[in-house]
């Protein structure tokens, strides 16, 4: 199961990810307008185990300790972007840290350049890459601790090589797959 909110004056994606099979779930970057996020958690009627960030930048945090407040589930982070959270988070996220969600398995892949605590969130049939990539393109490198050679080196190595079939969700606009992005991201050309 499977949920996109567009929040907040910078149109970042959230998701919700929940097991069928257990109803529990969890929310990938609130950045804002927590009141449409609970909504649908609502909907959907999912338990919220974990809250998941991508990396530290307001327009990806900004709703998150509203939402532990109203859900009770913990925030994680990874330590190098724990500044941007602005409390101290209950868990971090770093490279082969395995989260279990019911059935899945929830993979954190690390991916610096746009901040130094970017990672992406491998789940079975899908990616969440934050603003790693983006379809046809790549998150900012010019914010401080930006690092466009490690966040080119990071996506190709780690995002580009799972399988071609294998769905992007980022962090602003549209889906994609990893097939798609191999063949036609100009960045990776």
């Amino acid at each position: 199961m499977l949920r996109k909110i567009v929040v907040g004056p910078y149109q970042s994606n959230c998701y919700i990810l929940g097991c069928k099979k257990t109803m529990e779930g969890l929310v990938i970057d609130p950045g804002d307008e927590v009141f449409r996020i609970v909504r649908t958690i609502t909907e959907t009627g999912l338990k919220i185990r974990y809250i998941l960030i991508t990396h530290g930048h307001i327009d990806h945090v900004g709703g998150a300790g509203e939402l532990k407040k109203i859900t009770g589930a913990p925030v994680y982070i990874h330590p190098l972007d724990m500044s941007g959270l602005g409390f101290p988070p209950d868990g971090q996220v770093t490279e082969g840290k395995d989260l279990q969600l019911g059935t899945y398995m929830i993979k954190v892949l690390h991916t610096p350049g746009h901040s130094p605590g970017g990672v992406c969130y491998h789940a079975p049939g899908a990616v969440f890459t934050g603003d790693s990539i983006f379809a046809g393109s790549i998150g900012r490198t010019d914010f401080p601790g930006g690092d466009h050679h490690r966040l080119i080196e990071g996506v190709r190595s780690k995002i580009l090589s799972l399988d071609g079939n294998l769905r992007i969700y980022p962090g602003h606009g549209p889906a994609s797959t990893i097939e798609r992005e191999c063949r036609t991201n100009p960045f990776f050309q």
